[in-house]
């Protein structure tokens, strides 16, 4: 049995999750972005004393758990398209698109129309919103070249990357990176 759990966006959230599971008792298989595989552990369903603790745990952590399948989806098409910016540089020029069918094993454009009737944006411009938030957060700890992040993130050019950043954010890299204010970055699970 698998439980999806909305908001695990990283591995920091991944231990998170573990800790949840240790204090209260609850054996499990794995752990992962998003889902909690407790295999045959606990049978189909969790105990409700149980249940309802890991819920509790949860939400105090800002996680809640998927029960209808479209969220499942959303959370699914999210996590892939953090997957596919960490890989990126690497991704030998494939589609976003492409990543996401493969990653969720349905069609794109079913997915694409999912996902905007209840997120109220594409998935383009979710990617762009995630994409603008790690620009910032390697612009602030200043460790690349805005060349460097440009291609580290796929832009086609710094000229795409500085565009695209200003109309996000109304100011250009350059200057985001001289103010260093973290408070503008935004927690990628609120996007």
């Amino acid at each position: 049995m698998k439980v999806y759990v909305k908001n695990m966006v990283c591995d920091r959230c991944s231990l998170a999750v573990r800790n949840v599971l240790e204090s209260i008792g609850l054996n499990y298989a794995s752990v992962e972005l998003g889902e909690i595989d407790f295999a045959k552990i606990h049978g189909d369903q969790l105990p409700s004393n149980k249940q309802g603790l890991l819920e509790q745990q949860l939400e105090a952590l800002g996680f809640s758990i998927l029960s209808d399948q479209k969220s499942q989806l959303i959370e699914a098409i999210k996590l892939a398209c953090l997957e596919y910016i960490d890989t990126i540089e690497s991704s030998n020029n494939s589609k976003l698109s492409s990543h996401i069918s493969s990653t969720v094993k349905l069609e794109y454009n079913y997915l694409s129309h999912l996902f905007s009737v209840v997120e109220g944006i594409t998935i383009e411009q979710y990617f762009i919103r995630l994409r603008i938030e790690k620009v910032k957060e390697l612009l602030v700890y200043n460790e690349m070249t805005i060349k460097e992040v440009a291609f580290h993130l796929g832009y086609s050019s710094v000229a795409h990357l500085s565009s695209q950043f200003k109309k996000h954010t109304g100011l250009s890299p350059g200057h985001f990176r001289t103010l260093k204010n973290e408070k503008s970055r935004s927690s990628l699970d609120k996007l």
